[in-house]
């Protein structure tokens, strides 16, 4: 039997995707509610990770620590193998996570009133970081074909003008897509062309889809003439959030001491004990459970899609890479409140899609990172709700 198919209870564990539901959705009561919502997967990570950490619980003393060598080069290893990529250790920044790093680099490299520009549908905190921190953003939205989505070049060009950060997500989250060589390349054009400094997140380039391939922007040939930031993270990929582990891969020397500097005066220091640790492992001994995941959540993937569309109005694309499902309901002519009341009423939490910007509505975001007794429940009370 998979691992993947062990059913963990994970309320009452201070969990955030079980345990925060009443809050999250405003309602009353989160009896049996499923939640298919925060991109958390509801496996046990690799047991390679269980040990070490284990094993470094032997050692009573819990001082501050600093990120060790190996754990280092255990980063260095995983993106060789799994992406081509080589990364100079020396590069790398560590932070508590891909969203902390994003907040630590618009503030560090851009001013009160910069334009930032984003592409929605986007991933929340890439809008509401800047915002929060007084930049002006600019949405510069994706085309979207039946369901696939692309960048509108002649728009971005536009909106580069007098920009100061692009913010890309690649892959995509929510929309899946693992972007072209000759997509990325355009927007490194762009981007040396307007002097615009590029923040690309790719804490989703493990979980590949069906053998698509993930491509690191800074692999590129024309990468070292930008100005371009990268986050990635084990967290992600091997469900290590609560760990708190991402690295910042700055290889412009400049860039990089400013934003050492920047984490210095913020009392941004080294990561938690058990951080280096369990990246280790997992970058070290992960190969063959990423390998088994892929697999399992593709299956997960075709058996939500397949009964899913055929629901009157309902149609969803296969992504290329992360466990989310986006989900489009527009041809059934429902509200997006009377779609998240439905399902709530039938006991299921998704993401509405205006969580991910105006470019979002009439769509849902599903997580599919689940054993599979939990995705026949889902979806068995996603055909209920649409049903009545």
């Amino acid at each position: 039997m998979s691992v993947f198919n062990q059913v963990y209870t994970r309320k009452n564990t201070n969990s955030l995707k079980w345990d925060k539901l009443k809050q999250v959705y405003q309602i009353e009561d989160d009896t049996d509610l499923l939640a298919m919502w925060v991109a958390d997967m509801d496996f046990m990570p690799p047991q390679a990770v269980i040990d070490a950490l284990h094993k470094r619980l032997e050692h009573p003393i819990l001082g501050y620590s600093v990120m060790p060598e190996a754990s280092k080069q255990a980063i260095v290893g995983w993106f060789e193998r799994r992406h081509r990529w080589s990364i100079d250790p020396q590069t790398m920044i560590f932070q508590s996570g891909v969203v902390p790093a994003i907040a630590n680099i618009v503030d560090c490299f851009t001013s009160i009133g910069d334009k930032i520009v984003v592409s929605a549908p986007i991933y929340p905190p890439f809008f509401s970081v800047p915002t929060n921190l007084k930049r002006s953003l600019e949405f510069c939205d994706l085309i979207e074909e039946n369901g696939q989505y692309r960048f509108d070049f002649e728009a971005l060009e536009k909106a580069f003008d007098g920009a100061s950060l692009y913010i890309l997500c690649n892959p995509h989250n929510p929309g899946g897509m693992t972007w072209s060589q000759e997509d990325l390349e355009t927007i490194i054009e762009l981007a040396i062309k307007h002097d615009v400094m590029i923040l690309s997140d790719e804490i989703h380039a493990d979980l590949l889809i069906d053998g698509n391939q993930h491509i690191p922007l800074l692999t590129l040939p024309r990468a070292a003439e930008a100005n371009i930031i990268t986050c990635v993270a084990p967290t992600k990929t091997f469900n290590m959030a609560g760990i708190q582990a991402a690295m910042v891969i700055v290889p412009d020397g400049e860039l990089r001491a400013k934003l050492t500097a920047y984490g210095m005066a913020h009392g941004h220091f080294e990561l938690n004990t058990f951080a280096g640790v369990a990246l280790e492992a997992c970058y070290n001994e992960g190969d063959m459970w990423l390998d088994e995941l892929q697999q399992y959540l593709s299956k997960n993937m075709d058996y939500v899609i397949e009964k899913l569309t055929q629901i009157p109005g309902i149609r969803i694309q296969k992504p290329q890479a992360t466990y989310l499902l986006w989900i489009d309901y527009r041809e059934t002519g429902l509200k997006e409140k009377e779609v998240m009341q439905g399902l709530l009423e039938n006991k299921l939490a998704l993401d509405p899609g205006t969580k991910y910007g105006e470019k979002g509505r009439g769509f849902l975001r599903m997580n599919v990172a689940a054993p599979f007794a939990t995705i026949q429940q889902g979806v068995e009370r996603f055909t209920q709700a649409f049903t009545k």
